[in-house]
Protein backbone atom coordinates (compact mmCIF):
# COMPACT_ATOMS: atom_id res chain seq x y z
CA UNK A 1 0.00 0.00 0.00
CA UNK A 2 1.37 3.69 -0.56
CA UNK A 3 2.23 5.61 2.19
CA UNK A 4 2.34 8.93 0.87
CA UNK A 5 -0.61 10.92 -0.86
CA UNK A 6 -0.26 14.38 -2.57
CA UNK A 7 -2.60 17.34 -1.93
CA UNK A 8 -4.09 16.79 -5.61
CA UNK A 9 -4.73 13.24 -4.92
CA UNK A 10 -6.32 14.08 -1.47
CA UNK A 11 -8.24 17.22 -3.02
CA UNK A 12 -9.52 14.86 -5.81
CA UNK A 13 -10.28 11.94 -3.60
CA UNK A 14 -12.63 14.03 -1.17
CA UNK A 15 -14.22 15.93 -4.28
CA UNK A 16 -15.56 12.26 -5.45
CA UNK A 17 -17.25 11.59 -2.21
CA UNK A 18 -15.10 8.77 -1.55
CA UNK A 19 -14.59 7.69 2.13
CA UNK A 20 -11.67 9.27 3.35
CA UNK A 21 -10.40 9.89 7.00
CA UNK A 22 -8.67 13.07 7.65
CA UNK A 23 -6.85 13.39 10.76
CA UNK A 24 -4.56 16.59 11.50
CA UNK A 25 -1.80 16.00 14.14
CA UNK A 26 -0.55 19.28 14.68
CA UNK A 27 1.93 18.76 17.70
CA UNK A 28 5.72 19.85 18.17
CA UNK A 29 7.81 19.96 21.32
CA UNK A 30 8.04 23.70 21.40
CA UNK A 31 3.88 23.69 21.01
CA UNK A 32 2.51 20.40 22.04
CA UNK A 33 -1.32 21.49 21.77
CA UNK A 34 -1.99 22.06 17.99
CA UNK A 35 -6.25 22.77 18.86
CA UNK A 36 -5.84 26.34 18.03
CA UNK A 37 -4.07 25.84 14.95
CA UNK A 38 -6.02 23.00 13.76
CA UNK A 39 -9.25 25.74 14.81
CA UNK A 40 -7.87 28.47 12.58
CA UNK A 41 -7.58 26.28 9.55
CA UNK A 42 -7.49 22.73 8.44
CA UNK A 43 -8.44 20.42 5.24
CA UNK A 44 -12.51 19.94 5.11
CA UNK A 45 -13.44 17.45 7.40
CA UNK A 46 -10.24 16.86 9.45
CA UNK A 47 -10.25 15.71 13.05
CA UNK A 48 -7.87 17.22 15.36
CA UNK A 49 -5.91 14.09 17.20
CA UNK A 50 -4.01 15.20 20.30
CA UNK A 51 -0.32 13.76 19.76
CA UNK A 52 0.34 13.91 24.01
CA UNK A 53 -3.06 11.57 24.63
CA UNK A 54 -4.25 9.82 21.86
CA UNK A 55 -1.07 8.67 20.28
CA UNK A 56 0.64 7.98 23.76
CA UNK A 57 0.21 6.73 27.45
CA UNK A 58 1.44 8.75 30.41
CA UNK A 59 0.36 6.29 33.01
CA UNK A 60 2.82 4.10 32.05
CA UNK A 61 6.38 4.64 33.83
CA UNK A 62 9.96 4.02 33.20
CA UNK A 63 9.01 3.85 29.41
CA UNK A 64 10.09 7.50 28.08
CA UNK A 65 7.57 10.73 26.93
CA UNK A 66 5.89 9.15 24.80
CA UNK A 67 4.97 5.46 25.29
CA UNK A 68 2.75 3.71 23.12
CA UNK A 69 -0.83 3.69 24.17
CA UNK A 70 -2.62 0.51 25.04
CA UNK A 71 -4.71 -1.60 22.13
CA UNK A 72 -7.64 -0.80 24.16
CA UNK A 73 -6.41 2.67 24.63
CA UNK A 74 -6.04 3.33 20.94
CA UNK A 75 -9.39 1.56 19.90
CA UNK A 76 -11.06 4.19 21.89
CA UNK A 77 -8.81 7.14 20.05
CA UNK A 78 -9.88 5.75 16.95
CA UNK A 79 -13.62 5.27 17.32
CA UNK A 80 -13.38 9.05 18.47
CA UNK A 81 -12.10 10.05 15.04
CA UNK A 82 -14.92 8.17 13.51
CA UNK A 83 -12.71 5.39 12.38
CA UNK A 84 -14.74 2.58 10.80
CA UNK A 85 -12.76 -0.92 10.24
CA UNK A 86 -11.56 -0.89 6.45
CA UNK A 87 -11.70 3.11 6.06
CA UNK A 88 -8.36 5.06 3.97
CA UNK A 89 -6.73 7.39 6.30
CA UNK A 90 -4.61 10.30 5.68
CA UNK A 91 -3.01 12.13 8.81
CA UNK A 92 -1.28 15.09 8.06
CA UNK A 93 0.97 17.77 10.39
CA UNK A 94 2.45 21.57 9.23
CA UNK A 95 5.65 19.57 10.24
CA UNK A 96 6.92 17.69 7.14
CA UNK A 97 5.04 14.95 8.69
CA UNK A 98 7.55 14.79 11.69
CA UNK A 99 4.39 14.50 13.89
CA UNK A 100 1.87 12.80 12.23
CA UNK A 101 4.03 9.67 11.37
CA UNK A 102 3.35 9.25 15.01
CA UNK A 103 -0.22 8.72 13.90
CA UNK A 104 0.84 6.55 10.60
CA UNK A 105 3.30 4.35 12.46
CA UNK A 106 0.29 3.12 15.29
CA UNK A 107 -2.24 3.29 12.76
CA UNK A 108 -0.18 0.82 10.74
CA UNK A 109 0.94 -1.09 13.70
CA UNK A 110 -2.89 -1.16 14.55
CA UNK A 111 -3.83 -3.19 11.14
CA UNK A 112 -5.16 -0.40 9.73
CA UNK A 113 -4.29 -1.14 5.68
CA UNK A 114 -4.63 2.26 3.70
CA UNK A 115 -2.99 5.02 5.98
CA UNK A 116 -0.93 7.60 4.28
CA UNK A 117 0.74 10.84 5.12
CA UNK A 118 -0.29 13.94 3.41
CA UNK A 119 2.97 14.76 1.59
CA UNK A 120 3.91 17.48 2.16
CA UNK A 121 1.36 18.63 4.93
CA UNK A 122 -0.80 21.29 5.64
CA UNK A 123 1.96 23.72 3.16
CA UNK A 124 1.53 21.70 0.24
CA UNK A 125 -2.43 21.88 0.44
CA UNK A 126 -2.28 25.02 0.47
CA UNK A 127 0.01 25.79 -2.24
CA UNK A 128 -1.64 23.92 -4.36
CA UNK A 129 -5.01 26.39 -3.33
CA UNK A 130 -6.89 23.94 -1.58
CA UNK A 131 -9.54 25.85 0.76
CA UNK A 132 -9.27 25.40 4.43
CA UNK A 133 -12.38 25.42 7.39
CA UNK A 134 -12.10 26.55 11.02
CA UNK A 135 -13.63 24.93 14.09
CA UNK A 136 -13.86 22.07 15.22
CA UNK A 137 -15.37 18.60 13.61
CA UNK A 138 -17.42 15.75 15.35
CA UNK A 139 -17.01 12.98 13.98
CA UNK A 140 -19.38 10.13 14.64
CA UNK A 141 -18.38 7.61 16.73
CA UNK A 142 -16.68 4.80 14.76
CA UNK A 143 -16.01 1.22 15.12
CA UNK A 144 -12.47 0.81 14.36
CA UNK A 145 -10.75 -1.46 16.50
CA UNK A 146 -6.90 -1.85 16.94
CA UNK A 147 -5.11 -5.22 16.81
CA UNK A 148 -1.45 -4.18 17.43
CA UNK A 149 1.47 -6.67 16.00
CA UNK A 150 1.34 -4.85 12.31
CA UNK A 151 5.04 -2.78 12.81
CA UNK A 152 8.07 -3.97 14.61
CA UNK A 153 8.63 -2.76 17.55
CA UNK A 154 12.04 -3.65 19.99
CA UNK A 155 12.69 -2.73 23.83
CA UNK A 156 15.80 -0.89 25.48
CA UNK A 157 17.51 -4.51 25.96
CA UNK A 158 17.38 -4.76 22.07
CA UNK A 159 18.17 -1.59 21.38
CA UNK A 160 21.41 -2.32 23.39
CA UNK A 161 22.50 -5.11 21.42
CA UNK A 162 21.14 -3.87 18.23
CA UNK A 163 24.57 -2.21 16.58
CA UNK A 164 25.97 -5.45 16.97
CA UNK A 165 23.48 -7.28 14.76
CA UNK A 166 22.13 -4.44 12.32
CA UNK A 167 22.19 -0.54 12.01
CA UNK A 168 20.53 1.49 14.94
CA UNK A 169 19.74 5.03 13.47
CA UNK A 170 19.22 8.01 15.95
CA UNK A 171 16.86 10.32 14.38
CA UNK A 172 17.49 13.61 16.28
CA UNK A 173 19.52 16.34 15.15
CA UNK A 174 23.17 15.72 14.90
CA UNK A 175 24.24 18.22 17.65
CA UNK A 176 22.09 16.23 20.35
CA UNK A 177 23.38 12.83 18.77
CA UNK A 178 26.92 13.75 19.75
CA UNK A 179 25.90 15.23 23.18
CA UNK A 180 26.82 18.89 22.30
CA UNK A 181 23.01 19.73 23.41
CA UNK A 182 20.25 18.16 25.18
CA UNK A 183 17.05 20.63 25.80
CA UNK A 184 15.15 17.93 27.19
CA UNK A 185 16.54 14.77 28.85
CA UNK A 186 18.83 14.06 31.58
CA UNK A 187 21.55 13.12 29.56
CA UNK A 188 23.72 14.21 26.79
CA UNK A 189 25.30 11.81 23.99
CA UNK A 190 23.55 8.64 22.04
CA UNK A 191 23.21 5.21 22.12
CA UNK A 192 26.77 3.26 21.40
CA UNK A 193 27.13 2.02 18.22
CA UNK A 194 23.92 4.23 17.08
CA UNK A 195 24.08 6.33 13.94
CA UNK A 196 23.00 9.14 13.23
CA UNK A 197 20.49 10.22 10.32
CA UNK A 198 18.63 13.21 11.15
CA UNK A 199 14.80 12.86 10.38
CA UNK A 200 15.02 15.92 8.73
CA UNK A 201 17.16 14.77 6.10
CA UNK A 202 14.37 12.60 4.90
CA UNK A 203 12.72 15.63 3.24
CA UNK A 204 13.18 17.97 0.58
CA UNK A 205 13.59 22.35 0.97
CA UNK A 206 9.48 22.06 0.39
CA UNK A 207 9.01 19.55 3.46
CA UNK A 208 8.38 17.01 1.09
CA UNK A 209 10.06 13.06 1.71
CA UNK A 210 13.07 12.97 -1.02
CA UNK A 211 12.63 10.22 -3.17
CA UNK A 212 13.33 6.66 -3.06
CA UNK A 213 16.43 6.59 -4.63
CA UNK A 214 17.41 9.23 -2.16
CA UNK A 215 16.99 8.39 0.65
CA UNK A 216 18.30 5.04 -0.33
CA UNK A 217 21.53 6.96 -0.66
CA UNK A 218 21.03 8.67 2.43
CA UNK A 219 20.64 5.77 4.36
CA UNK A 220 23.32 4.21 2.79
CA UNK A 221 25.30 7.03 4.07
CA UNK A 222 24.17 6.18 7.36
CA UNK A 223 25.36 2.28 7.01
CA UNK A 224 22.11 0.96 6.02
CA UNK A 225 23.53 -1.60 3.58
CA UNK A 226 23.31 -5.51 2.25
CA UNK A 227 20.20 -6.26 3.96
CA UNK A 228 21.41 -5.72 7.82
CA UNK A 229 18.44 -5.33 10.28
CA UNK A 230 17.47 -1.42 11.27
CA UNK A 231 15.57 -0.02 13.93
CA UNK A 232 15.66 4.07 14.78
CA UNK A 233 15.11 5.72 17.87
CA UNK A 234 14.90 9.61 18.44
CA UNK A 235 14.04 11.77 22.03
CA UNK A 236 10.76 10.12 23.18
CA UNK A 237 9.81 7.89 20.00
CA UNK A 238 7.99 10.24 17.94
CA UNK A 239 10.19 11.56 14.96
CA UNK A 240 11.64 8.06 14.83
CA UNK A 241 8.14 6.88 13.35
CA UNK A 242 8.99 9.11 10.11
CA UNK A 243 12.48 7.65 10.16
CA UNK A 244 10.37 4.14 10.29
CA UNK A 245 8.27 6.15 7.29
CA UNK A 246 11.28 7.16 5.58
CA UNK A 247 13.03 4.07 5.31
CA UNK A 248 9.56 2.24 4.02
CA UNK A 249 9.43 4.67 1.15
CA UNK A 250 13.04 3.38 0.32
CA UNK A 251 12.18 -0.17 0.38
CA UNK A 252 13.77 -0.72 4.10
CA UNK A 253 11.69 -2.64 6.77
CA UNK A 254 12.38 -1.07 10.19
CA UNK A 255 11.84 -1.66 13.66
CA UNK A 256 10.95 1.52 16.35
CA UNK A 257 12.39 2.05 19.78
CA UNK A 258 9.76 3.74 21.18
CA UNK A 259 11.37 4.55 24.55
CA UNK A 260 14.20 6.21 22.37
CA UNK A 261 16.28 8.48 24.42
CA UNK A 262 13.86 9.46 26.53
CA UNK A 263 14.06 5.99 27.86
CA UNK A 264 17.82 5.61 27.99
CA UNK A 265 19.13 8.52 28.73
CA UNK A 266 17.09 8.22 32.52
CA UNK A 267 18.39 4.23 33.07
CA UNK A 268 21.66 5.40 34.64
CA UNK A 269 22.49 1.73 34.12
CA UNK A 270 23.07 2.38 30.85
CA UNK A 271 25.96 4.05 28.69
CA UNK A 272 26.01 7.17 26.58
CA UNK A 273 28.77 7.66 24.36
CA UNK A 274 28.85 10.93 22.79
CA UNK A 275 31.55 13.07 19.79
CA UNK A 276 30.84 11.74 16.41
CA UNK A 277 29.85 8.25 15.37
CA UNK A 278 32.40 5.64 14.91
CA UNK A 279 32.69 4.27 11.59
Amino acid sequence: MPILITAEELAARLASGERIVVLDVRWSLAEPDGTDAYRAGHIPGAVYVDLDHELADHGVTGQGRHPLPTEAAFTRAMQRWGLRDGDAVVVMDDLGNQSSARAWWLLRHAGVADVRMLDGGLAAWRAAGHPLETGDVPPETGDATARFGGMPVIGIDEAAAFPGEGVLLDARGAPRYRGEVEPIDPRAGHIPGARSAPSGENLDADGRFKSAEALREHFANAGVIGGAPVAAYCGSGVTAAHEVAALAIAGIDAALYPGSWSQWSNDETRAVAVGPEAR
